[in-house]
């Protein structure tokens, strides 16, 4: 949510959205699901919080009189996101008892041949900005998601670490 990834200092608005960063908004949900855990004192808790939002899951176990996910009545949505959670560290445990087999050739290619270049001034045309470097505009967005436009105004003078993918 926009509140919780800016409590957790990702940038979030109309030509910028760092929830869509890989690592930024990766190590902001670990850090906030660890706050979480420590509030509500268990894993599973603290999954329904992160679902369903801290204040709504501190409501209902106020409300409830319960202190244990399971004994908790919460709403659908909730209630199905632990239980695939659930399911979900059972298959990675062991895939192939559950009948995957995941081959090399069946996971998405790693975006890893790029350099970084360092920004802080406003970038007027993304386009030109690809072209300058010898990629193309699509190219430019599959590598760095976050940028959801084509500008980037950067009014504050920030230092953005921009992913080019080489040739």
């Amino acid at each position: 949510m926009e509140a919780a990834g800016e409590g957790y200092g990702l940038e979030i608005n109309a030509e910028v959205d760092e929830r869509l960063h890989i690592e930024k908004s990766t190590e902001a949900a670990c850090k906030f699901i660890l706050h979480l855990k420590q509030k509500f004192g268990n894993w599973t808790l603290a999954a329904a919080a992160y679902n369903m939002g801290e204040n709504g899951l501190s409501k209902r176990i106020a409300d409830q009189r319960a202190t244990n996910f399971y004994d908790l009545n919460l709403n659908e949505e909730t209630s199905r996101y632990i239980f695939r959670i659930i399911a979900i560290k059972e298959i990675m445990m062991d895939p192939e008892k559950f009948g995957f087999y995941v081959d090399d050739n069946d996971v998405y290619p790693q975006l890893n041949d790029y350099y970084t270049v360092h920004i802080d001034k406003a970038i007027p045309n993304l386009g030109d900005l690809a072209i300058q470097h010898g990629t193309t505009f699509r190219l430019l967005k599959v590598y760095n998601t976050w940028l959801l436009g084509t500008s980037l105004t950067n009014k504050s003078g920030k230092r953005y670490e921009i992913r080019i993918p080489k040739k």
